[in-house]
């Protein structure tokens, strides 16, 4: 009897010790190599100083010419605002321009400035505004460009708005005649072959270097009465809009994602 109660006892020992192996080599820490991800490798870009271009960059305005530019109204005609000193102007009544190339989703950087004096109020304050994609005649994703420090408006269509849709997360909008900025991140929307919304165009805006819309969907384009719909295209050039407002821009870039 006392040896087979050894016997058991070593038995026992023997399937303890196999649990605590067991047990142990669970709690083996993972290795850290496993998990390291070494190709493809990011392709290198060398930021621009301050606000400059990056080098992979399509350079839309570097100071000098519209030649990335033409009329809206008539693709086949070159942009007809003002160029000097290094930035370009509106020139109201000629209409809105365009680039010449089309883009589909991408990061873009535009500077801008209206008057330093200014007569009107609300929306006629240095009005203009950046086009995600314009889509013809008027039409396209309007982030609106105006004068709102101390300028009051509705905040919907204030500077940094997706005009009519979104409301910008703050006003940071600097001083009439000082330089201002927009970076964007912009994804296009997607359609079926049929046309029917497979997602919609989504947005990020810092003005001044400030978030002002995160990521926002949009609901359509804009339009300034009625609701905003959506209606199929592909890739669609960026446009700048003249409102008659003597608005400035400079250091315009863009980088195709």
């Amino acid at each position: 009897m006392k040896r087979a109660m050894m016997a058991n006892m070593r038995l026992a020992i023997i399937g303890l010790s196999i649990v605590l192996s067991a047990a142990a080599q669970d709690r083996t820490e993972p290795n850290p190599k496993d998990t390291e991800v070494w190709t493809p490798e990011p392709g290198v870009v060398t930021p621009g100083a301050a606000a400059g271009a990056p080098s992979d960059a399509i350079v839309l305005f570097g100071g000098t010419d519209l030649g990335e530019w033409v009329s809206a109204a008539s693709p086949g005609k070159p942009a007809d605002w003002i160029v000097g000193a290094g930035m370009f102007t509106v020139r109201g009544g000629s209409g809105d321009i365009q680039t010449r190339r089309l883009f589909t989703d991408y990061q873009i950087h535009l500077e801008w400035r209206v008057p330093a004096t200014l007569a009107g109020s609300g929306q006629a304050r240095g009005n203009s505004g950046l086009f995600l994609a314009s889509t013809g005649k008027g039409s396209g994703y309007e982030l609106q460009i105006l004068d709102c420090a101390g300028n009051k408006t509705y905040a919907n269509g204030q500077a940094a708005s997706i005009y009519k849709q979104h409301i910008p997360l703050v006003n940071a909008c600097a001083p009439a005649g000082e330089w201002q900025r927009y970076d964007v991140i912009w994804t296009a929307p997607r359609f079926t072959a049929d046309g029917a919304l497979i997602s919609p165009a989504n947005f990020t805006a810092l003005h001044n270097g400030v978030v002002v819309q995160n990521h926002v969907a949009l609901q359509g384009e804009s339009v300034y009465a009625g609701k905003p719909t959506y209606r199929m295209h592909g890739p669609a050039p960026i446009k700048l809009q003249d409102h008659g407002d003597a608005v400035s821009f400079r250091n315009i870039w863009v980088r195709p994602l």
